[in-house]
């Protein structure tokens, strides 16, 4: 009981601590999350967290939160998930509580404004890199590589919904896959070595 109690407490922190220093959330907030569950706890593997951010992404609801309920709850069940999702949406919602107030007194300071315009600037950055993470992983062959781009010239030069457009990949995938088996050109994952939860070591101060 004890152990599951400090896994708990590890998966809470690890996400509390994420909220707090990613500005701009959402896809901002992937490379963290990639960089604590894959790089440093090695609860899941990069594949893994690539599916988590698509299915992530394709569901109503922020991504920041949606990545974290489902990493938390691959680590630790339905408690794991409410961990990872108190953990993530706590600090936030402190800080933006605190700051809705703050601002209201100070919104037209020029300086502030201009603090404003850097931070704007430098989440552009975090999911620039956000996407050169997932498409590491994502783009494996020529095929990914078109529905890629495709996806991409689709968005910047059409009114399609995102959502249909993820849904259109969904379907192209399954054909593909699909016609691949036809032809007996079926690709097998690789076998990839995977550390169990249970051999972690639940350190309550290790972190970012």
């Amino acid at each position: 009981m004890k152990e599951e109690w400090m896994k708990l407490f590890q998966i809470f922190w690890t996400f509390f601590k994420i909220g707090p220093v990613t500005f701009g959330g959402g896809y901002a907030m992937i490379p963290i999350i990639k960089k604590e569950v894959v790089d440093k706890k090695k609860w899941v593997r990069t594949e893994e967290i690539t599916d988590v951010f698509a299915i992530a992404g394709s569901i109503p609801g922020a991504i920041a939160i949606n990545s974290s309920t489902f990493v938390g709850y691959k680590i630790g069940g339905i408690k794991g998930a409410i961990a990872a999702l108190i953990g993530v949406f706590l600090p936030t919602f402190l800080i933006v509580v605190v700051l809705s107030i703050i601002f209201l007194q100070i919104q037209n300071n020029p300086k502030i404004d201009a603090a404003f315009q850097a931070i704007r600037a430098t989440i552009v950055a975090l999911i620039a890199y956000a996407g050169y993470l997932i498409g590491k992983t994502a783009i494996v062959d020529k095929t990914t590589l078109l529905i890629s781009l495709g996806s991409m010239a689709i968005l910047f030069f059409s009114p399609i919904h995102p959502v249909l457009i993820i849904l259109t990949g969904m379907l192209l995938g399954i054909s593909v896959v699909k016609v691949k088996q036809l032809l007996g050109n079926s690709d097998k994952p690789k076998n990839e070595k995977h550390t169990s939860t249970d051999e972690l070591e639940w350190f309550m101060g290790d972190g970012i």
